[in-house]
Order: C-alpha cells, then sequence, then structure tokens
C-alpha cells in the first residue's frame, strides 16, 4: 500500500515560533523518499503530456502554525481506468506518483513520490469497475501562492495522467476565529491515540476520507469536517463557547431545505481550536445539487466565521443495500 506522510504533532499544537516552523519543516523534508522517478520530473518539466490516465484531484488547507498549512492533496482514479495483472486468485495494479510543488518564481519548494499497489480479490474485481481508488499525502506549505504538478504512470501498461494546479495557502492570522477548509467525506472515525496525526486521510484526531465527486447516493449520510482555530478560552472556566450553524440550500435557487444549530452544551468545549465532525442524512433531499453551510459563532470574541461547498444527491439504486463509496489504497 502506500505509504502516507507521519505528522509529528497534532493540528494546532505545533508553537508558532521559528523553531517549531523549522522544526516542522525539517521533520517533513526528512521523509522525503529519494527520486526515482526521473522520467515523470522530466514530464512536469517539460509539460508536454498527453492525458491517457484521467484522475480528480483536491487540496485542502488545515492551520500547522500561523504561517504555515498543512495541505493534505488527495488523489482518485476510477479503477476501470487501471490496468489490473491477474496473481494467485488477484488483480492488481501498479501506480507511479510524481509531485512537485514550486513558488511563482519557479524554485522548487516540495517534491513527492510514491509507489501505489491496488490489489483486488478475483471474486470482487467485476463489482470494483464501479469504484475508485483513492490516495492522499500531507505537505506543510508557508502561506502563498504555489503552482503543484502531478504526474501518475500506470505501471502496467504506461499510459500517463497529468495534473497542473495553483495552491493558495492561506495565512491564519493569530487573534482572528479562522477555520480550515470545509471537508465532505463519506469517512470520519476517531483514530487511537497513537495513530493521531499518522498515515494517510488521518488529520489530528480523525481519520477523514474526502469524497472527491462531492456526490452522494440518498442512501448515504453527509460527513462534514472543519476544524476552527482562534477560539476566545473565559479565564474563569478555562472553555470556550462556540455556536454551530448548518444550513442546506437547493443550489440553484438558494431555497432552505435543512437546518440545525448545536450550541455550546452539545460541543465538545477545550482550548483555542474545535473539530466539527458529523454525518448528515441525504435521505430526506430530493436529487440535486446543493450547498451547505457551516456557520461558527463564538460567543465570547463575538466573531464568525464561514465556510460553504456544493454537493449533488443522486438516486440510490433499486434494492441497494450498501452505498458504493471509494475504497483505499
Amino acid at each position: 500500500n502506500g505509504s502516507g506522510t507521519t505528522c509529528p504533532l497534532p493540528l494546532g499544537g505545533v508553537s508558532a515560533s521559528n523553531n517549531g516552523l523549522e522544526n516542522l519543516d525539517r521533520y517533513f523534508r526528512l521523509q522525503q523518499p529519494p527520486r526515482h522517478f526521473r522520467d515523470l520530473e522530466e514530464k512536469v518539466a517539460s509539460r508536454i503530456v498527453a492525458n491517457q490516465l484521467p484522475f480528480q484531484y483536491r487540496a485542502d488547507f488545515l492551520r500547522a502554525t500561523p504561517n504555515t498549512a498543512l495541505v493534505p492533496i488527495t488523489v482518485e482514479v476510477r479503477n476501470r481506468d487501471l490496468s489490473f495483472q491477474s496473481k494467485q486468485g488477484l488483480r492488481s495494479a501498479v501506480l507511479d506518483l510524481y509531485g512537485r510543488i514550486t513558488d511563482p518564481g519557479g524554485r522548487v519548494v516540495r517534491t513527492f513520490e510514491d509507489v501505489i499497489s491496488r490489489d483486488i480479490p478475483e471474486s470482487l474485481f467485476q463489482s470494483s469497475m464501479d469504484l475508485s481508488s483513492i490516495y492522499q499525502k500531507s505537505i506543510p506549505l508557508r502561506s502563498g501562492l504555489y503552482r503543484l504538478d502531478v504526474v501518475i504512470k500506470d505501471a502496467q501498461n504506461g499510459n500517463i495522467g497529468t495534473l497542473a494546479a495553483a495552491l493558495r495557502v492561506p495565512h491564519f492570522e493569530e487573534g482572528k476565529l479562522d477555520a480550515s477548509s470545509l471537508i465532505l467525506a463519506d469517512q470520519i472515525e476517531p483514530v487511537a491515540s497513537a495513530q493521531v496525526g499518522v498515515g494517510q486521510f488521518v488529520l489530528g484526531a480523525y481519520k477523514v476520507r474526502p469524497r472527491l465527486s462531492q456526490e452522494f447516493l440518498s442512501s448515504d449520510s453527509l460527513g462534514i469536517y472543519l476544524q476552527l482555530y482562534n477560539l476566545k478560552v473565559d479565564e474563569a472556566t478555562h472553555k470556550t463557547k462556540v455556536s454551530v450553524a448548518y444550513r442546506i440550500t437547493e443550489a440553484e435557487d438558494q431555497k432552505e431545505v435543512w437546518r440545525a444549530v448545536e450550541t455550546a452544551d452539545h460541543l465538545h468545549q477545550g482550548g483555542e481550536q474545535l473539530t466539527i465532525e458529523r454525518f448528515i442524512p441525504t435521505s430526506s433531499l430530493a436529487p440535486g445539487r446543493y450547498t451547505v453551510e457551516v456557520t461558527a459563532i463564538d460567543v465570547l470574541s463575538d466573531q464568525t466565521v464561514m465556510r460553504s461547498t456544493e454537493f449533488t444527491v443522486k438516486p440510490a439504486p433499486a434494492g441497494a443495500l450498501v452505498p458504493l463509496r471509494p475504497s483505499l489504497y
């Protein structure tokens, strides 16, 4: 399986000092593998590639320090687009992945590469062709504008897919209520204390697998993950006081179709950072396009922050008992 990135501290737990930032940067540089995929690196440099292997991607931004974000970069490939070989009751596919991040001046800030294998039992192979496989790499970046290039190569047939995208890494201003990216997920679950910050899809104390298509069946639940930063802590109680409102509207006419509010009594109140994670059933929503908004109010500082994103609900297949979801590398 593809290896994930190991983060030594929980998100938000890194000192804002230069030493903390340098230690974080040094740690991730030590994790970089030796450069093996010279051919893929050359594809990035030439920027002339036939896109034979389509894939989806997204990047999210979570605070590591005020000037540094942890950027999970997620790639998803349809299983039907991969070349599988049969061996000992398994169908296996192998992808080589190379990524490069550069600043506006063209200076290489970070590179990463991985060999990713996908093994499917022969008995499940045909049904898995309707599924996708997903991979994630988390990179720390200072606030600013970057270019991300990703090349993936099917090791069996040589097909190549490429991506070039802008990364706008936010600055998390100290003393101001702020939030991470709003992530829609099909899996959110707590991890054991020894696994906090360790491995693919692990954000702080949770394993969060994003739904890149942002499409959900009516038999699914809509997973919501969001981190809040710089909450004011009451000096007497040593707790924060936050209210969070969830709102779903039809994307076309903004008609509200669902709303819920969580008060401070129902949220885990602790330090200046709070993680919001919950699932919303989509069974009451008609097939169509929607917008979900999450609005957090810091009652003590009278500050508000809102994040929103669109998603689509599709009808569940007749008789479907288990919704189709991306499988993991």
